[in-house]
């Protein structure tokens, strides 16, 4: 191997990556890995991850008993957010319900409310709501004040009473369902593809050295860089396959958008993955072992993916020390690119910085990759 070719050769890239691929035939568990695996995880994750909150179970205690009180229930079951599970005849009783979780919300509906609102008195109810749970109680008391302030405009205006001075429009742009899987969906094409690209080219160098190859590979007249972009190319091919079913399954099953270039897609998919599957190699060519190289494949990728690239936590509400490790993961930026293509349609004008992070983690990952692999060939 030191009297190495001075270029690349065609051929040689065709051989090496032949031979992969008719490897990677004969190992069921890397064809399951390559190729049922992404759709498993996608499938699973995104019928488990929302953050969508419907029909939260309401008690209801009505000291009011009026027509009005009545019709104020019945906006909050239209809405189809709350469910009115419970009607106890004290608060007491309301609470009871709610430390045992048979409730996640209570509504306590006063006397005299229906009088005070639609005299010049302020109308008061009072939402209590389990914090056990932060997100969904957030979400529950957002909720509340919409479908109640609506509902007093609606009774304030009925009854000839001044309209609220200011009025808000709002509308949400790119997602306007407020969909959680239109959001989870993108960032779980990303995260999913950086686990398993890393974990498939992990075990291709190693695999060499277990089954006693590699001596045979060391002695043919191809060089280090022909051996990492053979092996590299089939991984390649299976992963932007990954990434298109994927892609197909998100919008099917999920309903998730598509709205930016298929086309930009694929391209910056193909930096991502040649960096990804790189990283992989470098692994692989490390630690020798199959074991080994999947085990360190899924803690260098899954964890930091998973948390720090912002697919389920908002990096900018990050302690800076770990903000200032998301730049080091290249999930971050791929699923900045999803999202953006995705759900807001946009294409390099906006991610250019993205593509540029991407090219060099690809070029990092092909130079650690081609390094390691020559430091164990010159042992």
């Amino acid at each position: 191997m030191r009297n190495r070719p001075a270029s690349l050769s065609p051929t040689r890239l065709r051989a090496i990556s032949r031979k992969e691929w008719i490897q990677l035939k004969r190992d069921p568990r890397s064809m399951i890995l390559a190729f049922a695996l992404p759709l498993l995880l996608l499938v699973f994750f995104g019928y488990a991850i929302t953050w969508d909150v419907e029909e939260i179970r309401l008690a209801l205690v009505d000291h009011d008993r009026t027509s009005t009180s009545r019709q104020l229930v019945e906006a909050l079951e239209a809405s189809n957010l709350f469910r009115v599970t419970a009607r106890p005849a004290s608060e007491s009783e309301a609470d009871v319900l709610l430390t045992r979780s048979e409730v996640r919300a209570i509504l306590i509906v006063p006397r005299g409310f229906t009088s005070h609102l639609r005299g010049s008195e302020t109308a008061t109810l009072q939402v209590l709501v389990d914090g056990s749970d932060a997100n969904t109680a957030t979400i529950a008391l957002n909720y509340a004040e919409a479908v109640v302030g609506g509902f007093s405009s609606r009774i304030t205006s009925r009854g000839g009473g001044r309209a609220p001075p200011v009025a808000a429009e709002t509308r949400v742009w790119y997602n306007p369902t407020l969909a959680s899987r239109n959001m989870i969906v993108p960032g779980l094409i990303a995260v999913i593809m950086s686990i398993i690209a890393a974990m498939l080219t992990a075990l291709t160098i190693a695999r060499e050295w277990e089954r006693g190859t590699m001596e045979q590979l060391a002695s043919t007249p191809v060089g280090r860089a022909e051996v990492v972009l053979g092996k590299l190319l089939p991984y390649l091919l299976i992963g932007l396959f990954d990434v298109a079913l994927t892609v197909v399954v998100g919008m099917w099953m999920f309903g998730t958008p598509l709205n930016g270039s298929i086309v930009e897609l694929a391209l910056l998919t193909l930096l991502f993955l040649t960096g990804a599957l790189g990283l992989g190699i470098f692994i692989s060519a490390a630690v020798k072992s199959q074991v080994l190289a999947t085990q360190v494949a899924m803690v260098a990728t899954y964890l930091p993916a998973v948390l720090l690239s912002g697919f389920l936590f908002d990096i900018a509400s990050m302690p800076g020390p770990l903000r200032a490790v998301t730049f080091l993961i290249p999930a971050r930026y791929f699923v900045t690119v999803t999202r953006g293509i995705f759900l807001k349609g946009v294409g390099l004008e906006v991610l250019w910085p993205q593509a540029l992070f991407m090219a060099a983690f690809a070029v990092v990952g092909l130079s650690l990759a081609t390094r390691s692999f020559r430091k164990e060939l010159d042992v």
